[in-house]
């Protein structure tokens, strides 16, 4: 069997291997019984599910084997509701080496999109770092490598082109948070072939509705999600505050999943990364991938309630 270019025999069976793995998830769970929530990535078509991993902070435990253990219990429960993609960084402290912990022990790379970053101002060392990544994760290759805060982003860039016509990673993508650099993020967005582009977006935090989101739309590009409960602020907000009845219309039961839902409904948007370290949070927030999205009118009732609180 022969492969074309954008799709190596590699990444057809571990594109394959994924999609074995989703219709594998236990049933044991009553999010199990629905169907999984995916939104397929525009440059490939692939299926992604819309709720996603971060690792900001949340892995950052160095060699503490029982904080590495319970983030290795996080994965797996993550992995068995249906999960995907984790991102990570080498800005995150010793979160890539505890992710890598956690891949091996489970003995489930094969399940995982990988997501990490390229985060150095020396673009020469740009390679030697990815591969140290690489090594940390212990994956065979990154399925999307993403120019972390638009650091060096040019040259950057060129490297990841090469890297991706080479078959050593699959997408390339550029990262901003905080609502910084839109202007400058949007230009390279019209300037360059990009498959994913990620930024902070959740229900109070929406200047990227002005332009960001309508021109990944408009570019055909992902949109990954990123600071989805403000690190928290917006949860410690909440709940102290029922949630409505009407949440109830799309499957919500707690907090988390009606920020998550909010999120993942905008059509431009392809997945949002919640981080955490606790089972019980990271099973709250893949139940955001199972069962109704708001529509438009939902969505604006959503911001209403939660503007007033």
């Amino acid at each position: 069997m022969t492969f074309p270019a954008r799709l190596s025999r590699r990444n057809f069976l571990k594109t394959l291997a994924a999609l074995c793995a989703s219709a594998l998830v236990p049933a044991t769970s009553a999010a199990s019984r629905e169907k999984l929530i995916s939104k397929p990535i525009p440059s490939s078509g692939e299926a992604m599910p819309v709720i996603g991993l971060g690792s900001s902070r949340t892995f950052n435990v160095g060699d503490d084997i029982a904080a590495r253990n319970t983030c290795t219990g996080v994965i797996r429960h993550f992995f068995d509701a249906g999960g995907r993609m984790i991102d990570s960084s080498p800005m995150y402290g010793s979160s890539q080496p505890v992710i890598g912990y956690a891949l091996d022990k489970l003995g489930r790379s094969g399940e995982v999109f990988s997501a990490d970053k390229v985060w150095i101002p020396t673009p020469g060392k740009g390679r030697q770092q990815m591969e140290a990544s690489r090594r940390y994760w212990g994956v065979p290759d990154f399925d999307l490598m993403q120019v972390h805060n638009l650091v060096s982003w040019q040259e950057h860039l060129e490297t990841l082109y090469e890297m991706k016509a080479a078959g050593n990673i699959r997408y390339v993508g550029i990262t901003t948070s905080h609502g910084r650099r839109h202007k400058e993020f949007e230009e390279v967005m019209n300037s360059r072939e990009l498959d994913f582009v990620q930024f902070s977006y959740n229900l109070l935090d929406r200047e990227a509705e002005r332009r960001l989101l309508p021109l990944a739309a408009e570019r055909g590009i992902a949109v990954i999600a990123n600071r989805p409960f403000q690190r928290g602020n917006l949860i410690e907000r909440l709940e102290e505050h029922p949630l409505p009845g009407w949440a109830g219309e799309i499957g919500c039961t707690n907090w988390p999943q009606f920020l998550l839902k909010f999120i993942v409904s905008h059509p431009a948007v392809t997945c949002a990364i919640p981080a955490t370290s606790q089972i019980e949070h990271v099973k709250e927030n893949m139940g955001a991938c199972y069962g109704a999205l708001p529509e438009a009118d939902l969505r604006a009732r959503m911001i209403a309630y939660v503007e007033i609180l």
